[in-house]
């Protein structure tokens, strides 16, 4: 199921998240097609832009995220939390999204990785940023891995 978009929020022009140190990085790397921030250890960011299961609105968020074969890869971590991220219930709802990789702008269709695909992509993303297997060691939560195929 689609919902429309509501007045003010469009995947062109997104509600950033409001957790200061996230709008913050969001600026920064809008102001520098994601160049800049930097993340811990250098972890690359990327733009997730998803509309919101409950109100329709497109939400814009900064997250740690990879290439892999043409897709882009991301982690539900909510660094460690016992619930799934607000942006992947919403997604889980609207898979289609938007991601912002340093210029490239990718619209695409995300889902779950497979019990088959996760070991491999997990890997890869803790390779990139190792908190991540503390953070599933901190939760019974089984982390997803997220797969954002891009749309042709």
């Amino acid at each position: 199921m689609t919902i429309e978009n509501t007045p003010g929020s469009s995947p062109e022009n997104p509600i950033d998240n409001d957790t200061e140190w996230v709008a913050a990085q969001i600026a920064e790397y809008l102001a520098t097609d994601g160049e800049k921030p930097t993340f811990k250890g250098g972890a690359p960011l990327v733009l997730l832009t998803t509309q919101g299961r409950k109100s329709g609105e497109w939400r814009r968020t900064c997250l740690i995220g990879a290439e892999d074969d043409g897709r882009q890869i991301l982690v539900a971590s909510l660094g460690g939390a016992p619930k799934h991220p607000v942006w992947y219930l919403n997604l889980e709802a609207n898979p289609e999204v938007v991601v912002q990789n340093k210029g490239a702008i990718i619209r695409g269709t995300a889902r779950t990785a497979t019990p088959e695909e996760k070991p491999a992509l997990w890997q890869k993303m803790v390779a990139l940023y190792p908190d991540y297997a503390d953070y599933q060691e901190k939760t019974d939560r089984e982390i997803p891995i997220v797969i954002v195929d891009p749309q042709v």
